[in-house]
């Protein structure tokens, strides 16, 4: 069947399409019996007004963009989450989608999301050059989540990164750890953190380039496997997951001969088969703020950037225990 539009709501209920587009719109020049009128032809017709037709009408929107990074890494999910909440307690609707952490299919994804011309943006750790985020803002509010900027059209959200590393290098250390590697992401602040604590504790630093998935982790840890550590410190959770499969693939267990720490403390690190000790974000109010923070853009409330810094807290599980001798 074809989609309802506004002119069969008009003749189901007795009106003019003008004034259906007005009940629509939410205008107060409408009576309490006419509205009710439309909005009870409209339901009997199952229409709704197309958003987007209904933005360029009325030149506001009640959509907020967001650029997830990796689909698979639940971390997101629960930042979005928290997006969600504020955005449904304000009228406004989510249009999702990722770019997939490479920076041409983020510009074609950024640009799919001005398309719908959003009321604002959140970028979930995006990787396409500041250039392209200074133009998007300068088409939509835009906030960063665990991504930082200079950019003064842009807001942010993130967490110490530093902290959070040393959180787990103090951990390792405390339960007699000596030789203790860490799988970089990428992320300066926690690399930067890494590299202050080993040096804090006395130890030789051993760092290797990785990437935040599974399949990355492992491909590091088989780096290290001529001369295993006694402790790894991952970039995050899923690459952590990775590490402690190609562990156990070359016959070392976990904690027993290697122990590991992953990076925000998402759904999957808490599951009892899995217990894995790691640094908690607060990924639901890591949404909240940045859907704040763009709503306080969209109102016109402020114009200076604001640079939200959560603290990250330790959670010690099961991948965790002194070395062995």
């Amino acid at each position: 069947m074809a989609r309802p539009t506004m002119e069969d709501v008009a003749a189901r209920a007795g009106v003019s399409r003008a004034l259906v587009s007005l009940v629509m719109r939410g205008s107060p020049r409408v009576s309490d019996l006419r509205r009710a009128a439309v909005l009870k032809a409209a339901e009997e017709l199952g229409y709704s007004p197309h958003a987007m037709a209904r933005s360029l009408a009325s030149r506001t929107s009640h959509v907020l963009g967001v650029m997830v990074s990796d689909l698979h890494n639940a971390f997101f999910a629960e930042v979005v989450d928290g997006l969600d909440e504020v955005a449904r307690e304000r009228g406004f609707d989510l249009i999702v989608n990722t770019g997939g952490r490479r920076p041409a299919r983020e510009r074609r994804a950024l640009a799919s999301l001005l398309s719908f011309r959003p009321a604002g943006l959140a970028l979930l750790s995006p990787v396409v050059p500041s250039a392209d985020i200074a133009r998007a803002a300068a088409q939509a509010p835009v906030v960063l989540v665990a991504r930082s900027s200079r950019l003064s059209t842009v807001d942010t959200v993130n967490d110490d990164g530093g902290l959070g590393i040393r959180l787990a290098v103090d951990h390792l250390v405390s339960l007699g750890h000596r030789r203790i590697a860490h799988l970089d992401g990428g992320e300066g602040a926690r690399r930067r953190g890494y590299l202050a604590a080993v040096d804090a504790h006395g130890l030789a630093p051993r760092v290797v380039g990785s990437e935040y998935t599974d399949e990355a982790g492992a491909r590091a840890v088989r780096e290290l496997l001529a001369d295993p550590p006694t402790a790894i410190v991952s970039c995050n959770d899923f690459n952590a997951f990775g590490a402690i499969s190609a562990l156990e693939e070359a016959g070392l267990r976990v904690p027993r001969d290697v122990s590991v720490v992953g990076y925000d403390n998402t759904s999957l690190a808490a599951l009892r088969h899995v217990s894995l000790t790691t640094v908690d974000q607060p990924r639901n109010e890591f949404g909240r703020l940045a859907a704040e923070a763009l709503l306080q853009r969209v109102r016109g409330e402020r114009q200076e950037p604001v640079r939200h810094l959560l603290r990250p807290s330790l959670v010690v599980r099961a991948t965790t225990a002194p070395p062995r001798e």
